[in-house]
């Protein structure tokens, strides 16, 4: 990377603020990373016209600063609303919507100083974590470029790893945040679920699984953008008290975590990802943790149960419409019309069933909070495939039943709405990054930052093992 965009949101917030640069010389640096890294990498879409950037961006350096992100360029994931930007969900029924409004976030975003430049590459409606569609393509993996890069905010970490962003935003149901991350050698955090608040559009009272959250090169990063998105709606119902998240101090000594491997032997991994995991617990250890091997909490396959339920019901219920129309229907993906056909089949029962069985872990989850500060569990249980697959079908010779069985390891805090940062935590064999889910109970997101701070200073694998330039030597 330049010097410039190798600095983190908070460097180049002080150093914009101090005046050591302008908006303008930071804009102009993006739009030339982005010329020069994009066309390979397909994370950045949806850019605006560079003039009109450069024009906003001078724009920004005589007016008075707005918040922190004054004059700092971020694109917005493809399933938000940025007013005037396309919202095609990478959905070819939505391939020409504009947007007429922002998203709550966006807004947030834009009234603390940031400058919109674009949208970031998602899988249609997010579903699956490799991101490809119809509309825009597939994002290529910067430590592979045959590799997938995750998903659905694959375009997120992609341009964070390759330093076309500073701090980008993801949202996350299954493991959006977490397992694009770890493929890419970055930080994702899917914070405690209601602290940012969903959209107006529809039921804001039944529908606890997907979250919006932050994704950065460093935990300081992830929570002052957490800051910033976070806070009550107070046209919503479900909102947990807002605290700071901003000012990180690291501090793992003395932390208490559970570690729960695969799940007693339940679930299956590919070789190596354990092993990693494993010694970057051995190196948290050595921060002043201690670390505990946890037997399996809770049944695997009630946790199973209770979330391709309530998944299958949510997903259903939100593109219902779109099923209900032939010629829209006709355009969406198959795993899209096996979820929406799924949750379009329950009962009033079954989502009651799902959801006593959801209780039941979140019972068993609080208990191990007891006594424990953290849980962890990997990242991913796979390494990045093959860019031109769908999705993985089978593990360690182990068959994957539905196309996102082979994301199971995610569900556990997803479930339960519980805040998860993943930490990056090394390489593979193959030189392809991994991570691991740092998770806490319900409203312990500083906690969490803090952990990962302390591991972020010991380690800093972004800083270390930054991706190579497409099709030329490492920045």
């Amino acid at each position: 990377m330049s010097d410039l965009l190798a600095n983190s949101a908070l460097e180049l917030s002080a150093m914009l603020a101090r005046g050591d640069v302008g908006p303008t010389e930071v804009m102009r640096a993006t739009l030339d990373r982005i010329e020069a890294r994009n066309p390979a990498l397909n994370a950045i879409v949806a850019l605006r016209d560079p003039a009109d950037l450069l024009a906003e961006a001078a724009r920004a350096e005589s007016a008075p600063a707005r918040g922190w992100l004054h004059g700092i360029p971020i694109a917005i994931k493809d399933l938000a609303d940025a007013e005037g930007l396309p919202t095609t969900m990478g959905s070819p029924v939505f391939a020409d919507q504009i947007a007429t409004r922002d998203a709550l976030f966006v807004r947030r975003l834009r009234e603390a100083g940031a400058i919109v430049i674009g949208k970031t590459n998602t899988p249609e409606f997010g579903l699956g974590s490799h991101t490809y569609n119809t509309v825009h393509g597939a994002t290529a993996n910067p430590y592979d470029l045959g590799r997938s890069c995750g998903g659905s905010s694959g375009g997120a970490a992609v341009a964070l790893a390759s330093g076309m962003l500073a701090v980008a935003d993801g949202s996350d149901m299954m493991g959006s945040l977490r397992n694009p991350a770890a493929w890419n050698n970055v930080y994702g955090m899917r914070p405690t679920w209601g602290l940012v608040p969903s959209e107006r559009d529809g039921d804001t009272f039944l529908h606890m699984l997907s979250t919006t959250g932050p994704m950065a090169r460093n935990p300081a990063d992830l929570g002052a953008l957490l800051t910033t998105m976070a806070g009550p709606d107070p046209m919503q119902p479900h909102a947990p008290r807002a605290t700071a998240l901003d000012a990180i101090r690291p501090a793992a000594a003395g932390v208490r975590i559970g570690w729960l491997g695969d799940w007693g032997g339940a679930l299956p991994f590919e070789p190596g990802i354990l092993d990693l995991c494993r010694a970057a617990l051995d190196q948290i250890e050595g921060l002043g943790a201690r670390i505990d091997d946890v037997p399996p909490p809770h049944p695997r396959e009630a946790i199973w149960e209770a979330w391709t339920v309530l998944r299958s019901w949510q997903v259903g219920a939100g593109l219902a419409a779109i099923h209900d129309d032939p010629a829209t229907r006709a355009r969406l993906k198959p795993e899209a019309l096996w979820e929406i056909e799924r949750g379009l089949r329950f009962s009033a029962m079954d989502i009651h069933r799902a959801s006593v069985l959801r209780s039941r872990w979140f019972e068993a989850a609080a208990r191990l909070f007891e006594t424990h500060d953290a849980l962890v569990l990997p990242s991913a249980q796979v390494w990045p495939f093959d860019l031109a697959l769908d999705w993985p079908k089978e593990i360690a010779g182990k068959g994957m039943d539905t196309y996102h069985r082979w994301m199971e390891v995610m569900i556990a805090a997803s479930l339960l709405g519980l805040p998860v940062v993943n930490l990056p935590i090394g390489f593979g064999a193959e030189g392809l990054p991994m991570g691991m889910q740092l998770i806490g109970p319900r409203g312990g997101d500083r906690r969490l930052l803090e952990i990962a701070a302390a591991w972020h200073e010991a380690t800093d694998w972004p800083a270390a093992r930054p991706p190579p330039s497409p099709g030329g030597p490492g920045p």
